[in-house]
């Protein structure tokens, strides 16, 4: 190991020691908890809540999967439509949108009086839909997930050769034989890790399970390890349903090492597509229609947390101390989350580049596995820690932003790693030839090239971290408030117009957040 290496295993190794314990603990806390006989949770309580976890997660990925295929196909068909970069870019908004304003908006359409309903009671129907229940689930998760798997799709189909194009061309081949034999191959190849990703994500769901789930009868794992410890005091059942959580991620992540990662194929694509189908009327009138009803679907919400939120008295609701008090809160635990994830992240990539390929390499592939812990599974252990300890509310704001932390590893990994490797490979050799090492090596060499993506990943990481729920959710209290919990509140004492302002303040916040993001993933898409 040369001593550059060495310079970035030191730092790198440190980081890894420090999430190992990190965790460690709070399974050690879990297993001491003690009071196995008395709690052990029934067995019919167990197989419920996780066949509905599974249940849940299931049916919200086949709904994500199925509904972002014709939209997938409709905008790469229309690669030369107005605002096709913007459009693809705008699909990252979901991902860092917090999940309880979004809730509101989704409410505000599809709630008993919200839009939906309206129009169906003028039409003369008298059955409602109610958003409550496994309903709302779903339509919450394919909202949060649709957008994901139609972008992942279409970048899939983006990367198709234009050789295959200008054969299918050459053969004549009509729309359905350009599914079967161009299309549907780079879609198949794609399709199940979006599917596990997505699965993953709904099963570790907490936000809208909570709001939208309508009772004990809809729990999941999840929920159920935040009711054993928030309300009951139950430490075992939530070390029993955390382990059952951990072990269905395991599963799937395992299932899904066997596919490739849809994100893997970063090459460029020299030109467009040299695509002859979708000149017909008919075919011009069915993409838009599904292109209309995706922004339909997403962007309602999005205009009703907008609208409800003007209606709101925004200065008296600044100008509430705890208000301020919840925005301060919420701020430092975001800026030093995402500094953490970003340095981390940066930290164990570096460090894993440097020794390469070794067998000790892959523990520094730990920030792309943190999608494998639960949120709620992990702090429980720190939740008994401290009220075992004692110790006051305050001291778990450290907590909560390691936690927060830890969540958005993966998406900061996905965002600097590959970066990284392309400089590294790019500038190694000469900066190794200069005896350019250790942080000139940083400052001279790596920082004009990766602040752009090192940027990119603090504003995701902290928009994550700004509306995040899970953690608060458990460590909240009078003193300790944030502003998801704050808008949580209102919505639980049913103030509706201070929500629907809080709700814009959180939503707007996030989403300029998130700009970053946007900007170069349409470069990337300009580029490509």
């Amino acid at each position: 190991m040369d001593r550059d290496s060495r310079i970035w295993f030191v730092p790198g190794a440190f980081s890894l020691g420090a999430i190992l314990l990190f965790v460690a603990i709070a399974v050690a806390m879990l297993l001491l908890s003690g009071g196995w006989q008395d709690s052990w949770p029934p067995l019919s309580y167990i197989s419920r809540v996780t066949l509905f976890t599974i249940a849940q997660a299931l049916a919200s990925t086949i709904l994500s999967v199925v509904f972002a295929l014709p939209v997938a196909l409709a905008i790469a068909r229309r690669a030369d439509f107005p605002g096709r970069s913007l459009v693809l870019g705008l699909m990252l908004l979901p991902l860092g949108l917090p999940v309880l304003p979004a809730v509101f908006g989704i409410v505000e359409i599809w709630g008993r009086q919200g839009l939906v309903n309206d129009i169906l009671r003028l039409a003369g129907v008298q059955e409602v839909v109610s958003i409550y229940g496994l309903t709302g689930i779903l339509i919450g998760h394919v909202f949060f997930n649709l957008p994901l798997a139609t972008r992942l799709m279409v970048k899939a189909l983006d990367h198709v050769p234009r050789g295959d194009w200008r054969l299918a061309a050459g053969l004549d081949f009509n729309r359905l034989a350009l599914f079967r034999f161009i299309e549907w191959p780079a879609l198949l190849r794609v399709i199940p890790g979006i599917a596990g990703l997505i699965f993953m994500l709904c099963v570790t769901s907490f936000t809208i399970i909570l709001t939208l789930g309508g009772g004990p009868r809809t729990s999941t794992l999840e929920v159920a390890i935040y009711q054993a410890l928030k309300f009951e005091y139950d430490p075992p059942r939530a070390l029993v349903l955390s382990a059952l959580q951990l072990a269905i991620t395991i599963l799937v992540f395992v299932l899904l090492r066997l596919f490739p990662d849809p994100e893997q194929d970063r090459s460029a694509v020299q030109g467009k597509p040299f695509r002859v189908d979708g000149r017909s009327r008919l075919s011009k009138i069915c993409d838009s229609l599904w292109l209309a009803l995706f922004l339909t679907f997403v962007g309602a919400p999005m205009i009703a947390i907008l609208v409800s939120g003007l209606k709101a008295d925004l200065v008296h609701l600044v100008a509430d101390p705890l208000f301020l008090q919840a925005l301060v809160t919420s701020v430092l635990i975001a800026i030093s989350a995402g500094l953490l994830a970003v340095l981390l992240t940066f930290f164990m990539v570096r460090a894993r580049l440097a020794i390469g390929e070794r067998g000790i390499s892959a523990l520094f592939r730990l920030p792309e596995f943190m999608l494998l812990v639960p949120p709620l599974a992990l702090g429980s252990g720190w939740f008994v820690l401290l009220l075992r300890t004692g110790i006051e509310t305050n001291a778990a704001i450290p907590i909560v932003v390691i936690i927060n932390m830890l969540m958005a590893m993966p998406f900061t990994a996905r965002v600097i790693a590959p970066e990284l490797k392309t400089h590294l490979l790019r500038t190694g050799r000469l900066a190794d030839s200069l005896d350019i090492t250790g942080l000139s090596r940083l400052r001279l060499v790596d920082w004009p090239v990766l602040h752009s993506p090192l940027l990119t990943a603090l504003s995701f990481a902290m928009a994550l971290s700004l509306g995040d729920m899970g953690a608060i959710a458990l460590f909240g209290s009078e003193n300790f408030i944030t502003l998801p919990s704050l808008l949580y509140a209102k919505l639980g004492s049913y103030r509706s117009t201070d929500a629907a302002g809080l709700a814009l303040i959180l939503g707007v916040i996030c989403l300029i957040l998130m700009l970053p993001a946007v900007r170069s993933d349409r470069r990337g898409g300009e580029t490509s």
